[in-house]
């Protein structure tokens, strides 16, 4: 329980403390440490001392070792050189380290009932799951992660106490007391909290509060209120009085590019999705608008902020009777709901910011994919038009694919001139255009635009001096021109130097426009003041953390039998059966993470997506570990028969979740949840049978194996989360699935090849 709710804030933390890549790097740093701990744990069988009183010292350790750790990852660190993260990596691996070495004694020394043991490990990382939603919520990150602390503080008191030791348990008891104090005092006065975020000072803040999404504060910036997002992104919050909006006021909405829609639409029914301090909402409300729907994701800024908090500094913007603020994924209201919209619009809907969910992910988004293009066309009237506003460059990433985005949904609609559907406009002149990035807003029409359309558009162009990127027989030669009027744009993108083509949901990686082979050149020649450098710099992120991961299966392949002082006996079947846990632990991860990307949008939010996977998975895991001495009783064909089994469950369930999640996505989320939980159950059920009977097929060949078996199955876990992020930025989330299932069969071919050797030798 303990060791999973900190995994969980630890990302939160990072996201907010480092870049929302480094929110990644927390699974693996835990998993690093599980396995180092178990290799580690050999020592202290050797010392003679009291089990139960030396996981008592061990977990005593972990509760602090937690609090020192979160002491150096917030402390000031204006760059993120190497040292620098070898100190946050090896700070934050230190208690995971500490809870490595306590499970794997636990589990070493009771194989014989490893069923149950492993049972009431995977319940409790459950129930450190559930913990995480409302204790961010109450107690904010840094308290959460605090809390973890007084849990294995409780752990060690439970630990003493079977050790007998009175002063021990005392010991425990008191620990845990003194932290119990530290979180309550620490949530109200924030003396352990962040205090730098990306290498700078939060500043000062009015309004400080986290939730399993983001951390929202709001500054007064020279008397503007200002909602950062996780120490980086901000919105500011509108403050308009439309009974009485001067001509100045009403000039400063339509002159910046997302004002530009209404230019086209005024008055429309709109669908804001991302309103975030309401600047789209008051350029609606000031184009003649009556009926303005908000989707905000995030419950603090649509509620506690715009709402509660402030609502008397945007003018009670969100408390209209002509606005109507939903908290929910945008995609997910567009798809349930049956109202349709003259005009959709998102501006710069992202945040770079790592949600809980998004702990194992680059920054996937399922607003910007094909499928979700058709859900937004089809939810317009035929006169209606979607408005997206994203950062324009030389040459053009974002606001291409999305012109890519909306052809082949168009297309796929029957629309057969596409290149009839858009306008892009441009605001920022050519210094914007180099540096950080000019804003454009690309307009798509439900239907071919008419001369009047045309017409108004150019109106506007000329009034508040946009430029012109794209118009339908009004556009110079440039990319967007080009692609629109190619006939084959599979060979358009073949020959860009950017990666501009459509993303689908099962791959709804729209951001990343870099290919692997030009990741070094990416990174030699690319300006870093750029918002796509910010972006797409997880790319070589990720594969650097693929070949750290690498590293670290190697090191835990080659230092057990240097630190246990013996080698595996080849005789014993032991050595050629341990590949069977990498086996294991690398499509675990792989299914759990491709499960979490490809339930976002059906549950309708990225954490709930998080709690029921995991939740669902581990409980039904726990439960196929508990049963698993009855099913398999020792006897290969039943482990191979179970093997087999879940290949074929996790091959069925990669093939039927997108149709049914389809179908099913608009009915109530308890219908939702329910059904999730029938698609993720029956395969992690019988997931939760091979590990604990490898171990003890492994016990009865060579003992020691055991824990060097625990640190493979969690090598391969940071291999495998890693690794799971490769494959669906590059072949989809559906391969992810099916590549977990081969490693199963790996596991199967494992197992039949040591039972046929094991048959020889005893021959």
């Amino acid at each position: 329980m303990a060791t999973l709710l900190l995994e969980l804030s630890l990302t939160r933390v990072f996201s907010v403390v480092f870049y929302y890549h480094f929110a990644f790097l927390a699974i693996s740093i835990a998993l690093f440490g599980l396995g180092a701990g178990g290799v580690l744990s050999y020592f202290l069988t050797q010392t003679g001392r009291d089990l139960f009183f030396a996981i008592g010292v061990i977990s005593t350790l972990d509760a602090l070792a937690v609090v020192v750790s979160l002491l150096i990852v917030l402390r000031p660190m204006p760059d993120a050189g190497f040292w620098s993260l070898a100190a946050v990596y090896f700070a934050s691996a230190l208690p995971f380290l500490l809870s490595g070495i306590s499970v794997s004694l636990a589990i070493a020394s009771t194989i014989e009932r490893v069923d149950r043991v492993y049972f009431f490990d995977l319940l409790g990382a459950a129930a450190g799951c559930l913990l995480l939603i409302p204790f961010l919520n109450v107690l904010g990150g840094p308290s959460t992660v605090i809390t973890a602390s007084v849990l294995f503080a409780a752990s060690a008191s439970v630990w003493f106490g079977l050790a007998r030791s009175a002063r021990g348990r005392a010991l425990g008891v008191a620990l845990a007391l003194t932290l119990v104090v530290l979180v309550v005092v620490n949530t109200g006065t924030r003396w352990i909290d962040v205090r730098y975020a990306k290498g700078r000072s939060v500043g000062q803040e009015e309004l400080v509060q986290w939730n399993s999404l983001s951390r929202i504060a709001v500054r007064n910036e020279n008397g503007n209120r200002t909602i950062v997002i996780d120490g980086d992104a901000t919105t500011g919050i509108a403050n308009f009085d439309f009974s009485n909006l001067s001509d100045n006021q009403r000039r400063d909405l339509e002159s910046m590019g997302p004002g530009f829609p209404y230019a086209i639409r005024p008055g429309a029914k709109t669908l804001i999705i991302g309103p975030g301090g309401g600047w789209d909402v008051s350029r609606a409300l000031a184009s003649g608008s009556r009926d303005v729907t908000g989707v905000e994701i995030n419950p603090i800024i649509a509620n506690t902020v715009m709402r509660q908090k402030y609502p008397h500094w945007s003018n009670r913007l969100y408390l209209r009777p002509d606005v109507h603020i939903e908290v929910e994924d945008g995609r997910s209201f567009v798809r349930r709901t049956p109202e349709k919209y003259q005009l959709i619009q998102a501006t710069l809907v992202d945040t770079w910011a790592s949600t809980a969910a998004g702990a194992y992910s680059l920054s996937e988004n399922n607003l910007y994919t094909t499928d979700a293009f058709r859900d937004y066309l089809t939810h317009l009237t035929d006169d209606g038009i979607l408005a997206f506003s994203r950062w324009g460059f030389d040459p053009p990433r974002e606001s291409l694919r999305l012109i890519a985005l909306g052809r082949a949904a168009l297309e796929r609609l029957g629309e057969t001139r596409p290149d009839r559907h858009f306008i892009v406009v441009r605001e920022g002149g050519k210094q914007a255009l180099e540096g950080w990035g000019a804003l454009d807003t690309v307009i798509i029409s439900r239907k071919p635009l008419e001369p009047e359309d045309l017409e108004r558009a150019r109106q506007a162009i000329e009034k508040h001096r946009f430029e012109l990127v794209y118009m339908p027989g009004a556009s110079s030669r440039n990319p967007f021109a080009d692609f629109l009027n190619s006939r084959n744009p599979r060979d358009f993108f073949r020959t860009y130097p950017y990666d501009v083509s459509p993303v689908s949901d099962d791959k709804p990686f729209f951001f990343y426009t870099v290919q692997p082979e030009d990741v070094l050149r990416f990174l030699r020649m690319e300006s870093t003041a750029r918002a796509d450098f910010k972006i797409n710099l997880a790319i070589p992120t990720l594969f650097s953390l693929v070949g750290v991961s690498l590293l670290a299966t190697l090191i835990t392949l080659v230092l057990p039998p240097l630190v246990m002082r013996k080698k595996i006996s080849s005789g014993s079947g032991a050595s050629r059966f341990l590949p069977y846990f990498l086996f294991l632990g690398a499509g675990y991860i792989l299914v759990q993470v491709a499960l979490i990307q490809k339930l976002v949008m059906f549950l309708g939010h990225p954490i709930y997506a998080l709690n029921v996977v995991v939740f669902s998975m581990l409980v039904a895991s726990g439960l196929g570990s508990y049963f698993s001495a009855r099913w398999i009783a020792g006897k290969d064909s039943r482990l191979l028969a179970v093997l087999f089994g879940v290949a074929g469950a996790v091959t069925l369930m990669a093939l039927i979740t997108g149709p049914v999640t389809s179908a099913a996505v608009g009915w109530p989320l308890f219908a939702r949840i329910v059904v999730t939980m029938g698609i993720v159950a029956p395969p992690a059920f019988l997931m939760g049978m091979p590990f604990p009977s490898g171990l003890t097929r492994l016990e009865r060949w060579h003992s020691p194996a055991v824990r060097w078996a625990w640190s493979l199955n969690a090598a391969a876990s940071v291999l495998g989360s890693a690794g799971a992020i490769f494959i669906a930025l590059y072949l989809g989330l559906r391969a992810t699935m099916l590549t977990g299932a081969i490693f199963y069969l790996l596991a199967w071919l494992t197992v039949r090849l040591t039972r046929r050797g094991a048959a020889i030798t005893a021959a």
